[in-house]
């Protein structure tokens, strides 16, 4: 090897310099040096140097020159080469000193080995081997190794042993030591490597490293290890339960086998849990194990804190939470600016649950917080910025001063603050006025300025200043207050406020006003000025100066009637009268006018009316509003008869017109005109006398015809009633009835009052006509009719009098005009009577006349009573005289209207100071207009000074009410009141004003001469009362307010009072009181408590004191310095908290407190034993109660505390059981007790674990007596005397006795009238054991206040609420005497009574009351009537029906009512019931039916029976038959009707019957079988024997139910032969005798006969009507058949039965009646049969004679059967009056001789199916009893109907 100087000669030729040529001379400067260079061995390295000039530059290395140039080129540099180069500068010729420059070449070589394994290495098991590799370089290399491409320190086998001496040594080989072993060196200037494959001998696979269980996060990779040993090297295969998932030919996207044989699985997801198998094999063998793989959620921050402004001092929370797995573990870490934050052991900073909280905040906490979580299943960080403001500091140095410029203004000015970190937004002046508290007078001056003129502010007044800065975080501290300044005085700038003005009388008007606003009177108020004067004028003001600034008002006299004023008001102070206000116009009150219309004319345009022309007075002479005029006109002769109307103004400059009109005719009239205005009339204008004009005269009257003759007859007739003129003749007309050309006309003088014609036509009808004649011409003219030689008679009465059109006032009654008397009718006369509710009738009176109108058939009847039930009559009127009256109408109802009249005498009872009441007397009942349930009362109040609205009081239903009570008025106030009565259809007019006044108050607003004033303060939304604090004396202006809660809202109001009263509160101020330290927090409990830890739980304190903002938990232990705590601190809306870390079995000291915005509070403290062998406490010991600590409301209790449990206790529970029946209550706080009560107490103790067992009772604790705590309730002052009244009251409820109740007391003062000064009280003592008490020996006529209080031994009660009484008129003492109750009509009571004694009405009886109620029900039924003085007697209406009725009677004045009498009772009489409540039809066949029906609803009486009439509803055969059927007795509602017209529709009708029949029910049924009945039975036959018959059959069609039975009837056949007289050639004969008669009558009549209008003849009907009437008895069961019959009323059935003959018939309905039908049958029914044969006829009623049927024998068809018997039908047989029941059951006894008529058989059996049957024994039985059926009778199936 060369040495050093021979390689630098070796290498002196490599390098090569670069020269530049020179330049001009400079100094030596080296511009670019030489860089530091590192190269690589055999790699050029270049060095370069740069000089300013021509310099010579040349390297050297370690003094060595190397050579020349700028640039020194080193071309294949090696490790020799490196070293420090210098590069030197100088300046050729020159002495300069040259410049150098120096750089570092360093010269790499890359790793070389030295020494490499062989390609293969074969060892032996358990043996060491070693496999060399070295290598060289520089710098010197580094070398790794590798074992399968997996490093060795990855896999720390401590069998691998590397060494830098000799390489890799392997010890005691393995199986799993087999594989490819890399050696790899390294430097910076490259890299090496060599490898060798390592073989073991042969071997079995065996696991060096199995799979083992893996948790892996969601999203990440997971790595199975899978290492083993084996020779050769094992196959490795994974797979996952069946599915292969690597191997070295299987590949699943996502699973990766690796070199080393694990799995490796990327990206893992859920499903991929599972168990995973490694298989391992050589030829040697097969193993395989497995492992689980668990795969968690990924852990990230779920809640990541966010950027926060906090205020400094506040507490600021950076949330931070995770969303994690949960099967993992997380923590929480935050750093700031990569600074870990560190929980501070004051408890100021603290993580808890991943949130970062930081108290007490300041600037040092600004700052980036990062918030990482970390976990097993990945880790998250998010960061947010935490900024901390603060509050401004208060400006410096403000200053106030006055403004020369400006006198209502102030310069401020003062230095900008700190603005807290936070720009300033604005700055907030505040100013003090007069020493009032501080207000806000600009809120937000530009932070920019430094300086303010305060404007706007008000003279006279003193002020300071304060100023505060204002930025984002809030208000900061104020500034100090600037002197006080005082602006200078100056007049009012606003003008007194609220000025109003009122006429007061025609010459004066009332101003009022109210000061100006106080901010305006610049100054102290002396005085006002008021000047007023003509509205619209120019004149001058005239002026009053009002001197005293208390007085608002001015009245303004001498002025000018109804004249507007202008008038202003101005208020002035020391510097000068202010501004003048609006102007406000008033007029005097109107005076009535003081001159009449002028330029009166007066002129009759007609007959009836009167034109006025006029004009208006001086309008000056009004002295008012011009309400309108009034035109007067009466007749010459009566002046009281003056007729009045009224014409509205019109256009004040016009001429006015006005006409008066319904003037008699041509009459003499004064006529004259006045205007008014409101206050009243003025002066009438001079009367003008003038007439009418003429008109046509009224009709003539009594127009009568005299002398009639054949051929003449005289009329006469007397002056018209209505001349309307001066009569100046008659015209006469007559003429042929209906024939015009044989009219003939005569003028008569005016003295002619009677006419003779002549020349007339015998027995002919003439019309005639008079009327009268004036200048105006011809008058109504009279008609009428006669005939010659027939003389006229009186006229028939009308008849069909049918009412319609009914309204309130009118009804149209149409007629049938009556015969007219053979002349014309002059006059129809309406007659109508009033029928009242009870049924009482008035007086028949004429209502309505109508004349001239001979032919009218219907009249409008006016002037009717609405309401009102009327019946009419009516009469007509010819020349003869008035007809017969009517038969009256039909009784109607006119319609309801409203009423005409308002109530009388309304007159005020008393008032209150917010009511007044009234009483009037109420409109009669005839004036109702309508139903009383719709009359009502409608009182109108409203106030005389017309402020506020009107008001109107409904009193609905109460017609007869007396009395209302207004509420809700203002005191001390006028008002005016009227009254009108309504109904359901409208209101009557309004009563006479009526002016009333409220009693005196206390102020409703602001009050004059207040005596005190008190403050209402409370907390806000709280239920309890305010607190009431009194400021006495007048000058209080301020009051402090003390024992208030911290930072409470209050509700502050301040109220005067006088001696009346309190007046009303301001309005509520709401205020807070400061904040400041909170109390301890309550309810601080362990609830678990561990070796180690404590979980602590509270509630917040109980008072606040403001706005909690966190807590602090202190602990220590017990026997540990006092002044070693460890504090935590929570948030504010932490409850609870866990402390860990602690030692076991020791005891702790546990504080809490809270913290608000002031300071840490007052601290809770309690003792924790960390154990857990904690039981529940033992109870309390020894407990009871000293009688030395009981009181009145309390009760003080001793006792032992027991053993805690190792718990500490925390409270006790105390429980309280009031004696005798109470339940025992808990309490945990102070128990208030009731006083005089006893009580027991037990207690319990409570500590960490729970409750323990009760102690044990204590003795009966009775608490001591208090003053009662409620007054007695005073019910009722009644006066009873003139100078004594009664007080009753309501005794105190025991509970709030406290005590025993010792008695009452009552104090009693008169009231002053108008005054404020009271008299002294005085007083009056009862027992305990009374509720009413006399107060007597007072003041006639005065107004007492009465209060009460109870009293025990310990003292009085509060007061009860005052009554006010008036005394000197008391209600009566006595009730009415002589009470006298009868029954007048069914529905009508009649009450008489006599007034009770005189010395017991104690004043005016106004009335009385009736009350009046149904026996048994009068809570239901009670009702009053009131009636008024003088009467003494009322009849009770509308009552109900044969009931009983109590009636009791009060009497009442002004002072109340009276005791009630005694009740009296009476029952009202019968009448018709009702009708009855069902009707219903069975058993319908084809000729029978059975009827049933219900008993009335409503009897109203006793029953007496029924009746039941049917007709077919068309004529059978041409004939139309009533049958009438009276049931007697109630208890029967059946009936049989036989022989019904097979198909025929009857029409049946039912009625019941007391004092008379009520209203029917009816019904229609077609008289055959309904349908499925069955049909007759067939193969009839019957076979007899000596005693029996026997009756076959078969069965017929069964219909659509089985044959329940049969009925079989009988009856005895008709041997005798009929007499000569029923034969058919003998009625013929009588037919036709008959008829000849009825000719000469009508031929006779015919003679005498003058006019075909007398002719009458008579129609005959082909169909003809036959009534029949029955009585059944119901002595027993009855069973009747009534058969048609001639009507032969002597027969001897009849005769024997002791009946009367029926009554003789008519051709148009016959009638017959049985009333006196045997009473008693015992069911024996004897049947009568007869024969109805009637034929037309046209004979006429009056023809018919008595003696046209007597002698007719009966005829025995059977036509009609009735049966009401519900036994078996077998007989009908007619029992006589008298026969008693003979003694065996089946007895019977015949009533009727052979001669009686044949009778029916009925019997019913009960065979289904066709058979035979055999009477026995006689021809009837039934039983005796009528109230029993035997079995299997039949009855009436009531409630069914059949209806065919």
């Amino acid at each position: 090897m060369a040495s050093a100087n021979e390689k630098q000669e070796l290498e002196a030729p490599l390098v090569s310099v670069l020269a530049y040529p020179e330049s001009e001379v400079v100094a030596p400067t080296i511009v670019i040096g030489p860089k530091d260079t590192t190269v690589v061995t055999g790699s050029e390295a270049t060095l370069e140097c740069i000089a300013n000039a021509s310099l010579i530059v040349s390297w050297k290395r370690d003094g060595r020159r190397l050579a020349s140039g700028h640039r020194l080129i080193i071309p294949a540099p090696t490790s020799s080469d490196t070293g420090l180069y210098v590069c030197e500068a100088l300046l050729s010729n020159s002495t300069a000193k040259p410049v150098e420059a120096r750089a570092h070449l360093t010269v790499m070589e890359p790793p070389l080995l030295a020494a490499q394994p062989k390609r293969k290495i074969f060892a032996d098991l358990d043996r060491n081997v070693d496999i060399p590799c070295l290598a060289t370089g520089v710098p010197q290399p580094r070398i790794e190794w590798f074992k399968d491409a997996v490093p060795l320190s990855k896999l720390a086998n401590p069998r691998y042993k590397v060494t830098a001496a000799t390489g890799l040594t392997v010890r005691r080989v393995q199986p799993g030591d087999g594989g490819i072993f890399q050696c790899l060196a390294r430097n910076a200037a490259g890299e090496t490597q060599a490898h060798t494959q390592l073989l073991v001998s042969s071997a079995a696979p065996a696991f060096t490293f199995p799979p083992s269980d893996q948790t892996v996060t969601d999203g990440n990779t997971a790595l199975f290890t899978c290492q083993t040993t084996g020779a050769p090297k094992s196959a490795i295969a994974w797979s996952k339960g069946s599915q292969v998932l690597a191997s070295g030919s299987v590949q699943v996207p996502r699973f990766t086998l690796l070199q080393s044989g694990g799995l490796e699985i990327q990206p893992i997801s859920f499903q991929d849990s599972g168990e995973y198998t490694c298989i391992a094999s050589n030829s040697e063998g097969t193993i395989n194990a497995s492992a689980t793989l668990t795969v968690w959620s990924r852990t990230v921050i779920s809640v990541p804190p966010t950027d926060q402004r906090v205020i400094k001092g506040t507490t600021a929370i950076l949330h931070c939470n995770a969303t994690h797995d949960p099967r993992v573990n997380i923590s929480f870490k935050w750093d700031r600016g990569g600074v870990p934050v560190l929980p501070t052991s004051g408890g100021r900073v603290s993580v808890r649950q991943g949130s970062l909280t930081i108290g007490q905040t300041w600037s040092g906490d600004i700052g980036d917080y990062t918030c990482t979580v970390t976990s097993q299943a990945g880790n998250d960080s998010r960061s947010a910025r935490l900024e901390v403001i603060e509050l401004p500091h208060s400006p410096r140095s403000l200053t106030a001063r006055l403004n020369d410029s400006d006198s209502r203004s102030v310069l401020l000015s003062w230095l900008r603050p700190f603005d807290g970190n936070s720009p300033l937004l604005y700055y907030l002046l505040e100013l003090s006025e007069n020493n009032s508290p501080w207000k806000v007078y600009l809120s937000e001056v530009d932070p920019a300025v430094t300086a303010v003129s305060v404007g706007g502010l008000t003279p006279a007044r003193t002020y300071q200043f304060r100023l505060c800065a204002v930025n984002q975080v809030g208000r900061g501290q104020y500034s100090a207050e600037t002197q006080r300044l005082m602006l200078r005085e100056e007049a009012p700038s606003a003008p007194p406020k609220n000025i109003v003005a009122s006429g007061r009388t025609n010459q004066s008007i009332m101003v009022q006003w109210q000061p100006p606003p106080e901010p305006q009177l610049n100054g102290v108020l002396r005085g006002y000025v008021l000047r007023y004067r003509l509205a619209g004028l120019p004149g001058d003001y005239q002026e009053k100066n009002i001197s005293s600034p208390e007085t608002n008002y001015c009245l303004l006299k001498d002025l000018i009637i109804w004249t507007q004023y202008q008038i202003q008001v101005a208020a002035y102070t020391g510097a000068g009268l202010g501004v003048y206000s609006s102007p406000v116009t008033e007029y005097t009150l109107q005076g009535v006018p003081t001159a009449p219309p002028q330029e009166v004319e007066v002129v009759a345009i007609n007959s009836t009316t009167i034109r006025f022309t006029w004009n208006p007075p001086p309008q000056q002479f009004i002295n008012g509003i011009n309400q309108g005029y009034k035109l007067l006109v009466w007749p010459e002769q009566s002046p009281e008869d003056a007729i009045v109307v009224t014409i509205t103004p019109d256009y004040p400059g016009a001429r006015h017109t006005g006409l008066v009109s319904g003037l008699k005719k041509f009459t003499w009239y004064f006529g004259s005109t006045l205007c008014f205005t409101t206050p009243g009339d003025g002066p009438r204008s001079t009367p003008t006398l003038l007439q009418t004009h003429e008109d046509t005269p009224g009709p003539v009257h009594h127009l009568s015809f005299t002398e009639i003759l054949d051929t003449s007859l005289r009329v006469s007739w007397t002056e018209p009633e209505d001349k309307n003129g001066i009569i100046t003749g008659y015209v006469l007309w007559w003429e042929v009835s209906g024939v015009e050309s044989s009219r003939e006309e005569r003028s008569l003088s005016n003295t002619t009052l009677q006419y003779q014609l002549t020349g007339l036509t015998s027995t002919t009808l003439y019309t005639l006509q008079v009327a009268a004649l004036t200048a105006a011409g011809r008058g109504v003219v009279t008609s009428s009719t006669i005939s010659t030689g027939v003389p006229p008679e009186l006229p028939g009465a009308p008849s069909n009098l049918v009412i319609s059109n009914i309204s309130p006032r009118t009804a149209t009654l149409r007629f049938r005009p009556g015969p007219d008397g053979k002349t014309a009718i002059s006059r129809w006369i309406v007659e109508g009577q009033v029928v009242k509710d009870d049924g009482k009738e008035e007086a028949w009176s004429v209502v309505y006349q109508k004349d001239n109108q001979p032919d009218a058939d219907t009249l409008e009847i006016p002037n009717l009573s609405p309401f009102t039930q009327y019946r009419f009559r009516m009469q007509q009127v010819n020349i003869v005289g008035s007809s017969p009256v009517s038969a009256p109408s039909r009784v109607i109802q006119t319609l309801q209207a409203a009423p005409d009249t308002h109530p009388s005498n309304l007159t005020l009872l008393s008032a209150t100071q917010t009511s007044l009441c009234f009483s009037w007397k109420p409109l009669p009942e005839s004036e109702y207009n309508s139903s009383p349930e719709t009359v009502g009362y409608r009182l109108r109040v409203w106030r005389t000074d017309g402020q506020g609205e009107d008001r109107t009081e409904n009193v609905e239903g109460a017609g007869r009410t007396t009395e209302v009570t207004l509420e809700g008025l203002n005191p001390w106030t006028q008002y005016q009141i009227q009254i009108q009565a309504y109904n359901s259809i409208g209101p009557g007019p309004w009563s006479n004003t009526v002016a009333v006044r409220t009693a005196e108050s206390v102020p409703s607003g602001s009050p004059v001469n207040v005596t005190a004033e008190a403050v209402l303060y409370s907390e806000k939304d709280s239920e309890g009362p305010p607190s009431v604090q009194v400021a006495k004396g007048e000058g209080s202006l301020s009051l402090v307010l003390g024992a208030l809660q911290k930072y409470t809202v209050y509700v502050l109001q301040v109220l005067a009072y006088t001696q009346i009263g309190d007046g009303p509160p301001s309005n509520p101020i709401l205020l807070r009181t400061k904040e400041d330290v909170p109390g301890p927090p309550v309810r601080m409990v362990f609830p678990e408590v561990r070796l180690s830890s404590v979980r602590v739980v509270w509630q917040p304190p109980t008072n606040p004191n403001g706005i909690i903002l966190g807590y602090q938990i202190s602990y220590r232990l017990d026997s540990r310095d006092p002044q070693r705590w460890t504090t935590v601190e929570v948030g504010s809306n932490a409850r609870q908290f866990t402390v860990t870390g602690l030692s076991p079995e020791q005891t702790y000291v546990f504080q809490l407190t809270a913290r608000t915005a002031v300071g840490w509070g007052k601290e809770q403290e309690a003792l924790v034993v960390t154990t857990e062998r904690r039981e529940r406490p033992q109870p309390p010991r020894k407990l009871s109660a000293p009688q030395d600590g009981v009181e009145s409301r309390c009760v003080r209790l001793h006792w032992v505390t027991g053993g805690s449990g190792s718990s500490p206790l925390r409270y006790f529970t105390l429980q309280v059981k009031e004696l005798p029946s109470g339940d025992w209550s808990a309490h945990t706080a102070d128990i208030p007790h009731n006083p005089f009560t006893s009580y027991k107490f037990r207690m319990l103790a409570t500590n960490d674990v729970g409750d323990s067992v009760l102690s044990k009772e204590t003795e009966a604790v009775t608490t001591l007596q208090d003053v009662p705590d409620d007054p007695p309730v005073i019910l009722a002052v009644k006066p009873t005397t003139t100078t004594s009244v009664l007080v009753q009251w309501k005794r105190p409820s025991d509970d709030s006795i406290n005590g025993m109740l010792t008695g009452y007391r009552l104090y009693y003062r008169e009231l002053p009238v108008n005054t404020s000064t009271f008299t002294e009280a005085e007083v009056q003592a009862t027992r305990n054991n009374t509720t009413s008490a006399f107060i007597t020996k007072l003041k006639k006529f005065k107004h007492y206040q009465i209060v009460m209080t109870s009293y025990n031994i310990i003292g009085e009660s509060p007061p009860s609420t005052p009554v006010e009484v008036s005394v000197g008129e008391a209600a009566p003492s006595v009730a009415p005497q002589s009470i006298r109750v009868s029954a007048v009509s069914p529905s009508i009571l009649e009450v008489t009574w006599d007034t009770p004694p005189l010395e017991t009405q104690n004043g005016l009886i106004q009335g009385y009351k009736i009350h009046y109620w149904e026996r048994d029900k009068q809570n239901q039924s009670e009702k009053v009537k009131v009636i008024f003085v003088p009467d003494t007697r009322v009849q009770l209406t509308n009552l109900t029906s044969y009931t009983p009725y109590l009636v009791a009677l009060t009497a009442f004045n002004t002072a109340g009512d009276g005791p009630p009498s005694d009740p009296r009772g009476a029952r009202t009489l019968q009448s018709a019931p009702s009708q009855p409540s069902y009707l219903s039809f069975s058993e319908v066949t084809g000729g029978s039916v059975n009827v049933s029906w219900g008993a009335p609803l409503t009897p109203n009486g006793q029953l007496e029976g029924y009746r039941v009439i049917y007709q077919p509803t068309a004529p059978v055969q041409g004939v139309s038959k009533v049958v009438t059927v009276d049931v007697r007795g109630s208890w029967q509602r059946w009936l049989k009707v036989r022989d019904l017209t097979k198909g025929a529709t009857y029409a049946f009708s039912l009625q019941a019957l007391t004092v008379s029949y009520g209203p029917p029910i009816q019904a229609n049924i077609t008289a055959q079988p309904v349908q499925g009945s069955p049909g007759s039975p067939m193969e009839m036959s019957i076979t007899k024997t000596s005693s029996a018959l026997t009756i076959h059959w078969t069965e017929g069609d069964t219909g659509a139910a089985p044959v329940t039975g049969y009925v079989i009837e009988a009856r005895p056949s008709a041997l005798s032969e009929r007499p000569f007289y029923e034969e058919w050639w003998f009625l013929l004969v009588m037919a036709l005798v008959g008829l000849i008669l009825i000719l000469v009558l009508v031929f006779t009549l015919l003679l005498h006969g003058h006019s075909n209008k007398y002719k009458a003849c008579g129609t005959g009907k082909h169909v003809s009507t036959a009534e029949e009437s029955v009585t059944l008895d119901n002595g027993g069961f009855t069973a009747l058949e009534l058969n048609s019959r001639t009507l032969n009323t002597k027969n001897s059935f009849l005769k024997k039965n002791g009946t009367r003959s029926p009554p003789r018939p008519s051709p148009g309905g016959l009638h017959y009646s049985d009333e006196d039908i045997c009473n008693n049958y015992n069911g024996a029914v004897l049947t009568e049969s007869t024969t109805l044969t009637e034929k037309p006829t046209e004979v006429s009623e009056s023809e018919l004679t008595d003696s046209d049927y007597e002698d007719e024998q009966p005829k025995h068809s059977f036509v009609n059967h009735y049966m009401s018997d519900p036994t078996y039908y077998n007989s009908w047989k007619r029992q006589p009056k008298g026969l008693k029941g003979i003694g065996t059951p089946f007895g019977y006894e015949e009533c009727a001789t052979a001669d009686t008529e044949p009778y029916y058989q009925t019997v019913v059996t009960q065979h289904s199916t066709g058979g035979a049957y055999t009477p026995t024994g006689q021809p009837a039985h039934t039983h005796v009893n009528p109230n029993t059926n035997p079995p299997g009778s039949r009855t009436p199936v009531t409630g069914f109907s059949s209806f065919v």
